[in-house]
């Protein structure tokens, strides 16, 4: 693998090898990281433990923090906390501004006693998602499918594809650490975090997600790659009445029928593929040989599991917040130290690293861990065994040779036309034609009643019309339904009930009655689809695709080859009678995993 992102900087460089010796780039990375090790206080040691969310300055400048989530200037991280692993929120409308502000925050962390550079990470960046807990826009970066909608392309080169070029988009503007791939299983409906997954199938994620890391990670894992965190083991599908585990009400993950071990196949395959490092779920197992509290918390799951049946040696970081109640977008929400409650933040903290973790997840307050060594309820000793893992992956990713990233480059490398091109035609590929009673292909030229799509985008297609009586056909852009919850920051988890409003159906079927009418879902969820089917001529699934991408597709100018990546379910009592641990648990399902029409 070629790394062409990467550059000499102006911006300050590290002393000299014979004053910083683990600068030495010919010897080994083990003697490195023990040269550093050995060097650093117990301060600088403990700074290493903390990955929590950073934000950037406008046009390119340092951040001085964030009050809606809580954030902190830069500069305290670095400076005053002696942290260097951040979780980069937000977007920038230009590639060359995040890439600017990490070159200055790469100089802030240069300016330190050590040196030691900063890691970078991201959430999902290339995707039509708006979730700051889980995903973001793509701004600058080229668009691309959801991972359902990678699911439903079952095309594995394309999978590796993306992931490559998310790698050079990534490193561009100097993120080194993917939060992802998430490889749960889809295997509870109603569940608000299965868009990010590869669908409901045990195989096809294991091979989707060992594709992924291979293109995030490159052929040999080094300077030129970005390296994955593969989440959330062992296993994040199975949630009680689907309800997310960021939440009290959704902290219980079970297993009705006995399938934990389904859940752990697709990390087998990225371990396989060198997945380099694991974020455990926020969710506590009911009713396993496992003690109930979350993954996170849970040294049989850690350590039992993940240490030493599969022999992983890799960087473990918790989900974000186990340990202290915060803030975000103006409510104040508990730790997610589910099962563990009652326990002090110290306490948990203590839980955490005994488990086998080496990270805390979106925590920020490293004077807690360093009050526990001093008090001596963790020994530098264990700080070490942590700390050596995480200097090894900066040593290993190049960053200590050559921290910066070339600005100039950045916006001709994101989102480059090329790669624009590659995302819109895996957007192609991925929706999937449910049902056609003979509408479908419209031929073009049309007269056109549209919603949910711009229209100067339908209007390359056909005549556009201001009513579904003057049209040919009618062409209407559906969302998944979802159940609003209290807080702003819940409603970004898509949770609760499958059935579409009484309202939408009505509205398909006025519509319906008066002329052809094609419907396509943004399935985030399967929704029950049974009403919609029903009215109108053809209903079609994306996962992430844009109009052009979706009307090529209805005119017939790409082919229909996407495939569902989950059954449809019939009914809500199909869904609530299955059991969450179970994949193809609904009763007669309207559609079922693999269902996709050709035109």
């Amino acid at each position: 693998m070629t790394d062409t992102t990467t550059i000499d900087s102006d911006a300050a460089t590290p002393a000299a090898p014979e004053n910083r010796p683990w600068l030495d780039a010919s010897l080994p990375v083990e003697e490195r990281v023990e040269l550093l090790l050995a060097e650093m206080t117990v301060e600088e040691k403990a700074g290493l433990f903390f990955q929590t969310m950073i934000v950037m300055g406008e046009a390119g400048e340092l951040s001085e923090g964030d009050s809606a989530f809580g954030i902190p200037a830069n500069r305290e991280y670095v400076v005053g906390r002696h942290m260097n692993h951040f979780n980069l929120l937000g977007v920038a409308p230009k590639a060359s501004d995040i890439a600017a502000w990490h070159n200055k925050l790469q100089e802030l962390a240069a300016s330190t006693r050590l040196g030691i550079p900063v890691s970078i990470s991201t959430d999902p960046r290339h995707s039509f998602s708006d979730n700051p807990g889980a995903a973001m826009f793509a701004g600058p970066f080229s668009q691309w499918p959801e991972p359902l909608g990678l699911a439903a392309t079952r095309d594995a080169d394309l999978v590796q594809r993306f992931g490559d070029i998310a790698r050079q988009e990534y490193t561009a503007v100097g993120i080194r650490v993917a939060l992802h791939p998430q490889v749960d299983l889809a295997t509870e409906s109603r569940w608000a975090r299965q868009l990010q997954t590869f669908g409901e199938d045990a195989a096809l994620a294991g091979e989707l997600g060992a594709a992924y890391v291979r293109g995030f990670q490159g052929s040999a894992f080094g300077p030129g790659s970005v390296s994955t965190m593969t989440k959330h083991f062992p296993g994040g599908g199975p949630q009680k009445d689907g309800e997310d585990p960021h939440f009290d009400y959704g902290r219980e993950q079970v297993y009705p029928g006995g399938q934990f071990e389904l859940h752990l196949k697709p990390f087998e395959e990225i371990f396989a593929a060198g997945g380099r490092q694991i974020m455990p779920y926020y969710g506590m197992p009911v009713g396993t040989e496992y003690e109930e509290v979350g993954f996170g918390f849970n040294k049989g799951v850690l350590t039992g599991l993940l240490r030493e049946r599969f022999g992983f040696d890799g960087i473990v970081c918790t989900d974000w917040g186990l340990v202290t109640d915060q803030p975000i977008m103006g409510t104040d929400f508990a730790a997610r130290a589910w099962g563990v409650e009652h326990l002090t933040p110290a306490e948990r903290m203590v839980k955490i690293l005994d488990a086998g973790a080496d990270q805390f997840g979106g925590e920020h307050d490293p004077s807690l861990l360093l009050s526990l060594v001093r008090d001596g309820r963790v020994s530098e000793e264990r700080l070490d065994v942590s700390a050596r893992r995480l200097l090894r992956e900066k040593f290993e990713l190049g960053l200590f040779e050559n921290p910066y990233v070339d600005v100039e480059a950045a916006d001709a490398i994101v989102g480059s036309a090329e790669f624009r091109a590659a995302g819109e035609a895996a957007q192609r590929a991925s929706i999937a034609v449910l049902s056609n009673d003979g509408a479908l292909p419209l031929r073009r030229g049309l007269k056109l009643y549209v919603e949910g799509i711009a229209p100067e985008a339908a209007a390359h297609y056909g005549e556009i019309v201001e009513t579904p009586e003057e049209a040919d056909a009618a062409i209407l852009r559906l969302q998944a339904p979802y159940e609003q919850r209290a807080s702003m920051f819940e409603n970004f988890f898509h949770a609760g009930s499958l059935d579409l409003p009484e309202d939408v159906v009505a509205h398909v079927r006025a519509v319906s009655s008066v002329v052809p009418t094609v419907v396509d879902v943004f399935l985030d969820r399967p929704a029950i689809l049974g009403p919609i089917v029903e009215a109108a001529s053809a209903v079609t699934a994306n996962w992430g695709a844009n109009a052009d991408a979706l009307l090529e597709v209805l005119t017939g100018g790409s082919p229909a080859t996407g495939k569902l990546p989950f059954d449809v379910p019939s009914s809500m009592a199909a869904v609530e009678a299955s059991r969450p641990d179970v994949p193809f648990d609904t009763a007669d399902p309207l559609f079922r995993f693999g269902h996709g029409l050709s035109l």
